[in-house]
């Protein structure tokens, strides 16, 4: 686990090269066909390499869950397990971690009327207006969800009308479930955040070269495909859509889409913050390769 740009398809790549795994992607992004430079997805060399499960397994045009990832993913960790290898997930989408091994909790399904009230009180007082809404009634789901993702605040908002509690308090009524498996957590985790930043910096740089804006022309041109869908809002790809569009320029489009990747960044630090029995390495100035490994090594061994 780790927050983005902290070097995690790198170690995986180690780490299968050395050890019996297979690995998995936990990664609500890089399950979309056609966005893979926007989503660091593995390189073509880097899956010949370390093929990833659960890669490009939806159109973007097409949702995907946390109760699907877990089925898709007990599925696969199943069959490695069955071949004899050690089924190794590898992503930055902690919630998708978090559903995998705690399980996720029995909320109501959508209501079309209240979505739609909510969607009406949006266009009044905005998005961070709703999430001030959320923060007066679970501080710690508010806390998790950025004032600008206005699917998962509508959300919380919805089950809150729905059932008069907080979605944070449902969750934590759910009683833990028993995952087949015995997790070894493992992170990478940069302690200086200002050398995070910087990496991440870097990164995006790097995927505009690359061509991240073609990327996502290719996407709008489609036809398909719309700023609300899940695809569309991950980061980067929700600035540099606005930039086609012509709502922001493009260094304005630079500049979003790198505060927005911080606070992304920021967001999956928070959730491993409070993830229990983790096994921390600061990947900072270098890749904690060896130490990882020979961590890892040492558990196998017992």
């Amino acid at each position: 686990m780790g927050p983005t740009a902290a070097g995690k398809t790198a170690l995986a790549l180690t780490l299968h090269d050395a050890l019996p795994v297979e690995i998995i992607s936990v990664d609500s992004s890089q399950v979309y066909r056609g966005m893979d430079i926007g989503t660091a997805k593995p390189t073509r060399e880097e899956q010949a390499r370390a093929p990833h499960r659960l890669i490009d397994i939806r159109d973007p045009v097409q949702t995907y869950s946390a109760a699907e990832f877990c089925a898709d993913a007990l599925r696969e960790m199943e069959a490695i397990t069955r071949a004899g290898k050690i089924p190794l997930l590898v992503g930055g989408t902690m919630f998708y971690f978090h559903a995998l091994e705690f399980g996720l909790s029995e909320l109501p399904a959508a209501d079309p009327d209240i979505r739609a009230r909510l969607s009406e009180a949006a266009t009044k007082i905005g998005w961070p207006g709703m999430h001030q809404r959320l923060q007066a009634i679970d501080p710690v789901a508010a806390a998790r969800i950025h004032a600008n993702d206005a699917q998962r605040v509508q959300r919380a908002l919805e089950i809150y009308e729905l059932t008069g509690q907080s979605p944070s308090a449902l969750g934590a009524a759910k009683p833990g479930v028993s995952l087949p498996y015995r997790p070894i957590k493992v992170a990478l985790w940069p302690q200086d955040r200002q050398l995070l930043h910087a990496r991440i910096e870097r990164r995006f740089h790097e995927m505009l070269k690359q061509g991240f804006v073609a990327e996502v022309e290719l996407l709008y041109a489609l036809g398909s495909l719309s700023p609300d869908l899940p695809s569309i809002r991950t980061v980067g790809y929700r600035q540099i859509w606005k930039y086609l569009t012509k709502s922001v320029n493009y260094s304005e489009m630079t500049t979003q889409a790198l505060a927005a990747t911080r606070q992304f960044a920021k967001r999956q630090l928070t959730w491993l913050r409070s993830y229990p029995e983790v096994k921390v390495f600061d990947s900072g100035n270098s890749l904690p390769e060896k130490e990882c490994l020979g961590y890892l090594q040492g558990i196998l061994r017992r």
